[in-house]
């Protein structure tokens, strides 16, 4: 499973990046009643934290932002956002193929996306020019990794540029598939 179709999934909800039950269940190949049923039967398994409930304005607030929840709009359910945790208590719980599959995919693009965001915080309080420049040369790979993890470094060019408050960084990444 690409890891870009999973990155699309990971919203912030309550200061937490989450997955959205209704996305869980997409990416498991399981009807959503099935996601919520295993958290309902399982409470040992998701203490708190693991599984955010949303408000009413939570709702409408992504589905607002994020167009593939459109579908949400007239739901009278609030969903669940489920966090990397609780992700990890629900693949114990689903056993399939396409969830062990799915699990791994989540576990690796959570990671990326943890540790592309410590970096960009790191270097922008970073003086050391060969440090800033080595930061910025490992925040190009986990970009190139999280938008298509099927290429090797070489070949044709990628560039990747972003622009900070503090700090504009471009970074140019040569991958081929």
């Amino acid at each position: 499973m690409e890891l870009q179709i999973i990155k699309d999934k990971i919203i912030t909800i309550q200061g937490q990046q989450v997955i959205l039950d209704c996305d869980v269940a997409e990416l498991y190949g399981v009807e959503t009643k099935h996601v919520n049923q295993a958290i309902k039967n399982n409470p040992e398994k998701f203490p708190n934290g693991y599984i955010i409930s949303l408000s009413q304005s939570d709702k409408d607030e992504v589905v607002k932002i994020f167009d593939h929840l459109a579908k949400l709009k007239f739901s009278p359910t609030l969903n669940k956002g489920i966090s990397e945790k609780g992700l990890y208590m629900i693949a114990t719980i689903l056993k399939s193929p396409v969830a062990t599959e799915t699990t791994i995919a989540i576990v690796e693009t959570f990671a990326k996306v943890r540790e592309l965001s410590n970096t960009i915080a790191r270097m922008s309080e970073e003086t050391d020019k060969e440090q800033q420049k080595s930061m910025m040369q490992k925040s190009g790979e986990l970009i190139s990794d999280i938008l298509s993890d099927d290429f090797q470094t070489m070949g044709n060019e990628t560039t990747i540029e972003f622009n900070f408050p503090v700090l504009k960084v471009k970074h140019t990444v040569k991958r081929k598939p």
